[in-house]
């Protein structure tokens, strides 16, 4: 199975430490954010994990080159610019294509206590060309599913924006925060050229993607109503994270 890790991201909710370190690598419990999840990755089986990097990429690369786990590790560098969730994506085709097949996306400042085997394990049997992990845990910004756990919409709580534009939900629908974890199948790399080509936009965010895409691809959920997650990008949740034992 394969993985890609989103390690690439800025971090400026994380400074001081940002100013001199990439994101991926702050302590979390004794050793780095990007160990914490790599050794997820592995105990779940993923053999071959691609991680991109952009803010002090290369401190990225010096620590994987000199690791000593079981997972084949890329690099999809992104050095030049930084090109967002979704432009970071479509970014790494060439590394996450070959072989084919589906693959698992994880952002870096996520910890959880998901089973990551199983979520590829449910995509697989779906027949979904997005699988998208989601709780119940508290957040503002929701994804909106319809009956059949298809994604129909955003919704911000708090301004209460919701997206696409023209959405308004409804009673049959359902709420969820997401998880920053989710799979994808590999047609979607031919979505994410054309989704590009379309907007002119090379930096585009995955969630812009999805929202733009959801009434034609088949986006669904797969919720973990007791899913143990914590978002380790803010000084208050890192700090917290630090005891987390998983």
């Amino acid at each position: 199975m394969k993985a890609f890790i989103l390690a690439a991201g800025l971090g400026t909710r994380l400074k001081p430490w940002t100013l001199t370190h990439p994101k991926a690598l702050v302590p979390v419990g004794g050793s780095p954010m990007l160990e914490r999840v790599l050794r997820r990755l592995e105990e779940s089986g993923f053999g071959e994990v691609t991680v991109n990097v952009h803010h002090f990429g290369e401190q990225i690369i010096e620590y994987l080159d000199k690791r000593d786990g079981k997972a084949i590790i890329k690099i999809s560098d992104e050095r030049e610019k930084l090109l967002n969730t979704g432009g970071g994506l479509l970014h790494a085709r060439s590394l996450l294509t070959i072989p084919s097949g589906p693959v698992l996306i994880h952002n870096v400042d996520i910890l959880s206590d998901a089973d990551l085997h199983g979520l590829m394990r449910n995509h697989i049997s779906s027949g979904a060309d997005i699988t998208l992990l989601t709780s119940d845990r508290e957040s503002s910004r929701r994804l909106v599913f319809d009956a059949e756990s298809r994604l129909r919409g955003w919704h911000n709580l708090n301004s209460g924006e919701m997206k696409p534009a023209g959405f308004v939900g409804g009673e049959n629908y359902r709420e969820v925060a997401f998880s920053g974890i989710y799979v994808v199948s590999e047609n979607i790399f031919v979505e994410l050229e054309k989704y590009k080509r379309e907007t002119g936009i090379d930096d585009f965010p995955i969630m812009d993607f999805l929202l733009t895409k959801c009434g034609e691809l088949n986006i669904r959920n797969h919720h973990h109503s007791e899913l143990r997650l914590i978002d380790i990008g803010k000084p208050d949740t890192l700090s917290a994270a630090q005891h987390w034992q998983i």
